[in-house]
């Protein structure tokens, strides 16, 4: 069963949307944000990075961004304006990018159902980043992040989805990287119909967002404390979408340097742990396959096979790297902690690897082939973490377009 609540969103007059919308606050780091707003007092990184607004040398979790992100969201509310609904409601919100399309249903889901793991996860979280944007939501008193959560694609909620879709929507607009974003509001008996339908649901899974989730657990357990109880903190906002829909990318590697050997004796090292192809094409075309460049050459790793019987996250082709090559041979114990190894998502393309290598920012980049949905929900059916980084979603969501208050 999955709990889908209507909540009364936040969201910008439709005239303001698209100078409100801004890409996650975590695809960016500071330098990137303040550049992307710098033309925009209406962007909603204002609010979700706030340091941005402040002197450059300011420490981003230092108390005064967490003060101004609740002043600037005030702000934003009456210069956007951004305006509260007037009954609760659910949101269908569809992405589209070059001719992909996905369409999720965005509502409130249950922090008792994140926390008893009826909403299933498949990464660890790192405790500082739960710590800022939990401090985050409740010195705002908002759910800014929207979390991206999948579900078994079911023909009773398609049905419905088409049905409301084809009325007029609250938002139409494109962002500035080309993609879509359409929302419609859903009340009344529609709502109902929609939130029956997902209590019909096996399970719902976290596909992005782990540290949103659980950020918001950690505000309600704050909420709870306080006179009046946790309230709209039993919910975190996100928008769910069918597996059938959702596109992974992959999530690339680098690593800065060879750990002291020369290419050629790098090469060697590899070449004695598995097969490797020269010339080849900068992605792999198939699982088991690793592209590698190197040297302002691209070559192709044929992984060994997993042991049989084998945990599912073990067959991953990102954790047999890393056991095969990323450990033995370049000493890398913890992608986690290491600062030689760096993640590259898997929109920018094989050609952002060579730009790394070839600058000398990188010694080497592995270009990985995508892990699957199927992958990722029975991973976490069985209770498993995939390794750090191995799923990049893309389109991605825009913050500011719906914020639930607490």
């Amino acid at each position: 069963m999955a709990v889908i609540t209507p909540f009364r969103a936040l969201r910008p007059a439709p005239e303001a949307a698209s100078s409100v919308a801004s890409v996650p606050y975590d695809v960016v780091n500071t330098e990137e944000a303040r550049a992307l707003a710098a033309d925009n007092p209406l962007s909603f990184l204002h609010v979700t990075r706030a340091e941005i607004d402040l002197p450059p040398d300011t420490n981003p979790y230092a108390d005064e961004v967490y003060a101004r992100a609740a002043a600037n969201l005030e702000t934003l509310r009456a210069a956007a304006p951004l305006l509260v609904d007037d009954a609760p409601s659910l949101y269908l919100y569809r992405l589209r990018m070059g001719t992909h399309e996905q369409t999720g249903v965005a509502g409130g889901f249950s922090v008792d159902e994140y926390d008893r793991n009826a909403i299933k996860k498949h990464e660890k979280t790192r405790r500082d980043k739960e710590d800022d944007r939990t401090r985050h939501i409740v010195e705002t008193g908002a759910q800014t992040g929207i979390v991206f959560l999948a579900y078994p694609a079911t023909p009773g909620i398609d049905d419905l989805v088409a049905r409301l879709t084809q009325a007029a929507p609250v938002y139409d607009l494109a962002a500035p990287d080309g993609v879509g974003h359409t929302i419609w509001r859903v009340t009344g008996d529609d709502a109902t119909a929609v939130a029956a339908a997902f209590r019909a649901l096996p399970a719902l899974y976290i596909a992005d967002g782990h540290h949103r989730a659980a950020s918001a657990a950690r505000a309600r357990q704050t909420r709870a404390a306080a006179p009046g109880g946790a309230g709209e903190a039993d919910r975190f906002i996100a928008v769910a979408f069918p597996d059938s829909q959702v596109k992974i990318l992959a999530y690339n590697r680098i690593v800065r340097d060879l750990g002291g050997k020369t290419p050629e004796a790098f090469l060697e090292a590899v070449r004695a742990r598995m097969p490797v192809d020269a010339d080849a094409p900068p992605a792999p075309v198939r699982a088991g396959q690793v592209s590698m460049f190197l040297a302002g050459r691209w070559y192709t790793l044929t992984l060994p096979a997993p042991p049989a019987g084998a945990p599912r996250a073990d067959t991953l082709d990102v954790e047999v790297l890393h056991r095969q090559v990323l450990d033995p041979v370049l000493g890398i114990g913890d992608i986690r902690s290491d600062k030689r190894v760096d993640f590259v998502g898997g929109i920018r393309g094989p050609a952002e690897l060579e730009r790394l290598v070839d600058r000398g920012a990188a010694a080497v980049a592995f270009s990985m082939f995508p892990v699957t949905m199927d992958d990722l929900m029975a991973i976490a059916d069985a209770g498993g973490i995939m390794p750090p980084k191995s799923t990049w979603f893309e389109p991605k969501l825009r913050d500011g377009l719906l914020v639930h208050l607490i």
